[in-house]
């Protein structure tokens, strides 16, 4: 049993969006109780304690959208001109990248993702994998960097035609495999998709075999969607409609289903996605990095999608995406009063909302019955905090940097900035290793 206390929490629950002097009590990773600090320190005298020191209490945070791989990438020497479009930058890049990969780069390429997550107060992640020089058994690596970690994440391999139909084969019984690993080995902190990489590098056959391998098991997918314009121009010119529709024709969209970016997509697809219940993921600066252009999020919401927000491997600090989106939307329609709402609404209603379909849990609040993932911030807020501008604070005020303290279902993975389990400085090293070994391969 666990009290964390003495701080002002930002619950993210409607009916009481902040709590000052505010305790949180904790038994086995399910908050239990929410109160004043010491009422619930004389309630519960034997329970431990974490003292916020008047800091920030908030819920863990979400990225509906991550590639673990492209740690790797960063600093990574091309070797070649630089990409002049979004095509180029899969194949100049992502695609060389991926399939140098062997099983011991997942393995880090993920852990050190994951604590640099960590450090910036995320908690839960809906990954998407790809490696097909090492795809049997490569999400069981990206699930054991998770679990050594101890975070919560949502597991999928990016089935693609690139490779040609032996690794798209690979590909698809690697997810069937996760999936019915998660099924009989049930883990709370692990769940499954079945990844798909984009309809332009899908063919009808693939996705016959998909359907075929996906009957009667109840999964969703997590796929690109529309990202760049060269993905809707494909389907338009070899299929006759735009991806949405395509990819509906094949039953790929469901109330456990992801469309990632949804950049290039029109009021009927957003109809269809409407229709079945898919979760959209938008990723601002993955976009602006791509140079994709930017999606109508908040057309989205405003016709009642439900969209959540992610960060496509750009970053792994959530605070910081909250506010490139926030400045994406207001430059992108030039108006400085865009996005206020629409930005928290996908970071704290719409990822809580995906993530407890994926898990089958209720996560994101700071309420009795919700899972105890849960961040402290040394954040000083230099104006009254208030249940009607807590939003403008995360969004103007906290970075991903001021996190302290960590906690996922209970379990502390960092307190005062130090990792409670994990050697950084010796993972970082290792990675360090890996990454020339996959640089000089490219």
């Amino acid at each position: 049993m666990n009290i964390i206390g003495n701080g002002t929490i930002i619950t993210q629950n409607p009916e009481f969006p902040i709590l000052e002097d505010g305790a949180i009590m904790v038994r086995e990773g399910v908050i239990q109780e929410v109160g004043n600090t010491h009422e619930l320190k004389q309630r519960y005298p034997r329970a431990s304690y974490i003292d916020a020191q008047k800091k920030i209490i908030m819920p863990g945070l979400i990225n509906s959208h991550m590639h673990f791989y492209s740690s790797f990438a960063l600093g990574m020497d091309l070797k070649t001109t630089p990409p002049r479009h979004f095509k180029e930058i899969l194949e100049k890049l992502w695609w060389r990248l991926d399939r140098a990969l062997q099983e011991e780069d997942i393995y880090y390429s993920a852990l050190v993702a994951v604590i640099e997550g960590i450090k910036n107060g995320t908690t839960t992640y809906l990954d998407h994998h790809a490696g097909p020089g090492a795809i049997p058994g490569s999400l069981d690596q990206i699930a054991r960097a998770c679990t050594e970690a101890g975070v919560r994440a949502s597991l999928s391999y990016e089935v693609s035609d690139r490779d040609g139909e032996e690794v798209a084969r690979q590909g698809i019984e690697e997810n069937i495999r996760f999936f019915d690993r998660c099924q009989k080995q049930p883990d709370p902190l692990l769940s499954s998709s079945f990844g798909l990489h984009a309809s332009f590098t899908l063919s009808d056959n693939t996705l016959e075999k998909v359907r075929e391998a996906t009957a009667g098991r109840n999964i969703g997918f997590h796929i690109h969607t529309a990202e760049g314009q060269a993905d809707r121009e494909a389907a338009l010119k070899e299929h006759g409609v735009p991806v949405v529709k395509r990819l509906d024709r094949w039953g790929i969209w469901n109330d456990l289903s992801l469309a990632i970016h949804g950049v290039h997509i029109d009021a009927e697809e957003m109809e269809i996605l409407k229709e079945r219940e898919t979760a959209v993921i938008h990723n601002p600066e993955s976009n602006m990095g791509n140079a994709v252009g930017r999606a109508p999020a908040l057309e989205m919401i405003e016709k009642g999608l439900l969209v959540g927000l992610g960060t496509d491997g750009y970053t792994t600090d959530m605070l910081e995406s909250i506010k490139v989106a926030n400045l994406l939307h207001k430059h992108g329609q030039g108006d400085p009063g865009a996005a206020w709402g629409e930005v928290p609404h996908m970071a704290f209603t719409g990822n809580n909302e995906i993530v407890e379909r994926q898990f089958n849990q209720k996560i994101g609040v700071i309420a009795p019955g919700h899972k105890a993932d849960i961040i402290i911030l040394d954040y000083r807020p230099r104006t009254p905090l208030l249940p009607e501008n807590y939003a403008m604070h995360i969004l103007m005020g906290m970075s991903g940097r001021m996190v302290e303290t960590v906690m996922v279902e209970g379990r502390v993975l960092m307190e005062k900035r130090e990792l409670i389990n994990l050697n950084e400085e010796k993972i970082f090293r290792q990675a360090r290793a890996r990454a020339q070994r996959v640089w000089e391969e490219i």
